[in-house]
């Protein structure tokens, strides 16, 4: 009896070990393959029970890291490069040059081309990652003297609750929020004081994210329109928000050459050739080699937020508060730890200027938007000049401006329900395989067509109305 529990209990610890081997061999499958989360778990459930093993450590420290989960990997790298794992020599050294650890980052980088000095591929990427180390030391003697007057770690699913823009500013709401014919889609849409123009970020299946704009019709918005290149390149652009001047347009973009995730750029609209001038990367502190985003500049309150999720857990964001500057101002100094903790943000009281009470300003810049006035209800809003404003096809004096105008809303009703039509389309095209594309291009560029001349035919109508009706008021 008791060599049968003995025998048991081998056949239990051998089918445990054999199970463990399988598991441990899936998760280095996916870890060559790049699917990193999908063997993160593995990586973690086998470090408890061996946290000794040095390729267990490279192992789990590079699935960390590359989940965005940088502190994480920290310890295991570490372990790993100390006994002479060479993958966790470059990981370390690309780890510490994020983190802007860079006499730390050499070493690293320095002990894996010893390792390495036959091996021309890993010495490629070795010079890759010292090239974007190189890059990075440059930009940071181009840091910004800005001062940040206040900083708030939110969620990332509810960042937007940490701006609060002055009614003269626009506004921010996330974009399914504003289109119910948008239930997936989160990112924030940026709308212009005086609410009659959108801007925002659409999926293109060919481009990623592309930011576009549509205007007030009538009630609704239409029109919709891709901002051209250069804003929009092949990677993904989103977060737009535009100034009150109506030219200046500030965004994210994974693309541009951007320092790793997304970037803030700024770029002007040039109203003679209608177009966007070349976009600018803003310096350091307000990027890094992690994502920064959604930059909104208050001219009412003087101050500005922007976020980014720079040395924190992945589902978390940090909302910054600072201080616009009129004209771009540099810090001059030679002290390099001085300038990476400005550059990193270690403290926002190190960008202060001694003696100033920012108090006042932190408390402005949370202040939520006055509610507006009451507006008046109807039927919709028509402005004929700055003395008269219509809710109601009654209150039109001309009978031939009133059909005019009438027209127009019956017109602006197909609209609408083209522009549903389209919005259904472009999601089928984008999960539709390359047969289904093709047939649903077609039908989508015919209507397309169709909804831009019936937009031109009713802004038509509309000016004939106005006109129509100021006629009958002047006599």
């Amino acid at each position: 009896m008791k060599l049968r529990h003995l025998v048991t209990l081998f056949v239990c610890v051998l089918g445990c070990c054999i199970l463990r081997g399988q598991t441990l061999e899936e998760a280095k499958k996916l870890y060559l393959e790049g699917r990193y989360a999908e063997a993160l778990p593995i990586f973690q459930t086998e470090y408890l029970i061996n946290p000794t093993d040095a390729s267990l450590n490279q192992w789990l420290g590079v699935c960390l890291y590359e989940t965005g989960n940088e502190s994480a990997a920290e310890k295991h790298l570490v372990y790993a490069s100390q006994k002479k794992i060479p993958e966790a020599y470059l990981y370390l050294g690309e780890l510490y040059t994020k983190m802007y650890r860079f006499v730390e980052a050499e070493k690293e980088f320095e002990k894996y081309r010893k390792t390495k000095r036959r091996d021309k591929e890993a010495l490629a990427r070795l010079e890759e990652k010292e090239a974007y180390a190189n890059q990075l030391k440059r930009l940071i003697k181009r840091t910004e003297d800005v001062q940040i007057i206040d900083s708030l770690i939110v969620p990332k699913s509810k960042f937007l609750s940490a701006y609060h823009l002055s009614a003269s500013s626009g506004s921010l709401v996330p974009m399914n929020e504003f289109f119910h014919t948008y239930p997936n889609y989160t990112l924030p849409l940026f709308v212009n004081e005086k609410k009659d123009k959108i801007y925002f970020s659409q999926y293109d299946s060919l481009q990623g994210l592309d930011i576009c704009t549509m205007e007030k019709l009538l009630d609704n918005f239409g029109n919709q329109k891709v901002l051209p290149s250069p804003v929009n390149d092949e990677k993904d652009q989103a977060y737009p928000f535009v100034m009150t001047d109506g030219i200046t347009l500030y965004f994210a973009s994974t693309g541009h050459s951007s320092l790793g995730g997304c970037d803030l750029y700024v770029t002007r609209y040039n109203l003679s050739s209608d177009s966007y001038l070349n976009p600018n990367q803003l310096n350091m502190p307000f990027n890094s080699p992690f994502n920064d985003y959604m930059m909104v500049v208050d001219e009412e309150k003087n101050v500005g937020w922007f976020a980014t999720d720079r040395f924190l857990p992945k589902d978390s964001v940090c909302v910054y508060t600072f201080i616009p500057n009129i004209q771009v101002n540099l810090i001059e100094s030679n002290d390099e730890k001085y300038l990476i903790n400005r550059a990193r943000i270690s403290s926002i009281k190190d960008s202060w200027k001694p003696g100033v009470d920012y108090s006042p300003l932190i408390a402005l810049a949370k202040e939520e938007q006055a509610l507006s006035k009451k507006e008046v209800k109807g039927d919709f809003e028509f402005i004929v000049d700055d003395g008269h404003t219509y809710y109601k096809l009654s209150d039109f004096k001309s009978p031939t401006a009133r059909e005019l105008y009438s027209k127009a809303l019956r017109l602006q009703a197909t609209l609408d329900r083209y522009q549903k039509e389209l919005s259904v389309k472009r999601d089928q095209y984008a999960e539709s395989n390359a047969a289904e594309k093709n047939n649903l291009a077609t039908s989508i560029l015919s209507l397309e067509k169709d909804a831009e001349a019936l937009f031109k035919e009713i802004q038509q109508l509309i000016l004939q109305a106005r006109v129509e009706e100021i006629r009958n008021i002047s006599h």
